[in-house]
């Protein structure tokens, strides 16, 4: 972090927040000048104290900036004063040293939805309300977006985390007009990973595999014909999924052209009732151990992708006194192998084991819109309402890896608040924020009064008024 950063003699910091500045440090370069980085920096500490909502006022009532010009704060998004794709990119490469080069770079995508209630706001548009109930849904004012996370290596316990790599717009056709023409969440996953699997070239992981875990949203011939090179795709499968099989070689020459497909292959459902080939794994999952019961059939085609073969799984149900599961199918696409034929990119349990580890995205959504505030900056400029979104994606993946790089993904380093519980396996995201309040509050080495942003901002001595401020900053909530 430059000069900002350097900590006089004798002031020590928690490996906790040692973490979060040496991670600070190395976004530097995406800012252009000194003053905008040390702003982003403050807004990313105030958004941990912030009690209340999240806006940009609220954290800059948190930093104590109430007899200053909040202009130049707004405009770190609205100019911007912060290039958003080389932040990306800079968390590509600080999340290398996490998962080794030996195997797969695993990453989930979804489509998330931001509520807003405004008519006018860019990107915004009805779309269909997720909490109403299947047999009548609703609608709802929101912005849409396309995420991509990237998930670290399983532990031996069955834990991952999903941490967000890029959050860019997906608006639909009659949204209101914003910076981003519209797209579709497919056109977005075509755009997304071509660009993390070109990060990863060019960071020297060329020959690592990618591995992309969607929902059967992304079960879409457009995806499956343009996968990067050196890209598989896990995508959950319909069960009334028309698939073929691959088209034999006549056996006379015969006139026109050559058959795209093959006869048509059966429904997934029915591949449950087969006897024989059933295999056995037991996978790893947030503390538990899931056996499993499935099968892979194929290679098959579907239409509009002849070119791309893919292997169905298909993973039994469990219907037991205590666990009940339906039956679940997954598209994987194949890769060629030396003798002509097609194979799995990976074992069948390692692909199931990262099935089952997608729902960590949707843990993500959770936590960061719930109670990281992800959306509600109030931004009306064209560029602000983009850029501010992804800011704070990227401010959240920052702390989170902190997080990760100081403590692991198991344990609870911080003794839980009650007797009565001993902690979790794993510490959760409000674990996480009482660390970083800990570290910077009851440490001493900070306080989230910001009077300016000189060189020495960082270090002003902590006061009873800087727990006042956060507090005061919620109740005007």
């Amino acid at each position: 972090m430059g000069e900002a950063t350097t900590r006089p003699e004798g002031v020590a910091a928690a490996p906790l927040l040692s973490c979060l500045v040496e991670l600070l440090a190395a976004f530097r370069p995406a800012f252009r000048q000194e003053r905008p980085y040390r702003r982003s920096v403050a807004l990313v500490l105030g958004h941990v104290f912030a009690f209340a909502r999240h806006t940009i006022s609220q954290v800059l009532l948190v930093l104590g900036v109430t007899e200053q010009d909040w202009s130049a704060w707004y405009r770190l998004f609205s100019e911007p004063r912060v290039d958003v794709d080389a932040l990306d990119a800079g968390l590509v490469r600080q999340t290398l040293p996490e998962i080794p080069a030996t195997g797969p770079y695993v990453v989930a995508v979804d489509g998330v939805q931001v509520p807003r209630w405004s008519l006018r706001m860019p990107g915004t548009s009805w779309l269909k309300a997720p909490r109403t109930p299947r047999w009548e849904p609703g609608i709802h004012r929101a912005r849409r977006f396309f995420h991509l996370a990237a998930l670290l290596p399983i532990t031996r316990q069955g834990y991952s985390r999903a941490l967000p790599l890029r959050w860019v717009p997906a608006f639909p056709p009659k949204a209101v007009q914003g910076r981003t023409a519209p797209r579709t969440e497919v056109q977005a996953a075509c755009a997304e990973l071509l660009w993390l699997r070109r990060q990863l070239d060019a960071a020297g992981r060329a020959d690592q595999p990618l591995l992309a875990v969607g929902d059967g949203s992304y079960d879409a011939a457009e995806l499956w014909t343009e996968l990067p090179p050196r890209t598989t795709l896990v995508a959950r499968c319909a069960k009334n999924r028309a698939l073929f099989r691959r088209p034999e070689p006549p056996a006379h020459p015969r006139r026109g052209a050559p058959r795209k497909y093959g006869e048509r292959a059966p429904a997934p459902p029915d591949l449950l009732h087969e006897r024989a080939g059933w295999r056995h794994a037991v996978v790893p999952v947030r503390g538990r151990s899931i056996p499993l019961r499935y099968r892979v059939e194929g290679p098959f085609l579907v239409k509009r992708a002849p070119t791309r073969p893919l292997f169905l799984l298909v993973v039994g149900g469990a219907r037991q006194p205590r666990v009940r599961r339906e039956a679940t199918f997954w598209l994987v696409s194949a890769v060629p192998t030396a003798d002509g034929g097609w194979t799995l990119p990976h074992p069948a349990p390692e692909l199931l084991g990262w099935a089952w580890q997608r729902w960590e995205i949707e843990v993500c959504h959770r936590e960061i819109k719930a109670g990281f505030g992800l959306g509600e900056p109030q931004c009306w400029n064209r560029t602000a309402t983009e850029v501010v979104v992804a800011w704070q994606a990227w401010a959240y993946a920052v702390l989170v890896l902190a997080g990760v790089r100081a403590w692991g993904l198991e344990g609870a380093p911080l003794h839980p608040p009650g007797r009565w519980w001993p902690g979790a396996r794993r510490w959760s995201l409000g674990t996480l924020w009482r660390g970083y309040r800990q570290a910077l509050w009851g440490g001493g080495d900070f306080s989230p009064l910001c009077p300016s942003t000189t060189d020495d901002w960082w270090f002003v001595p902590a006061s009873s008024g800087s727990l006042g401020n956060a507090i005061s900053a919620s109740l005007r909530a």
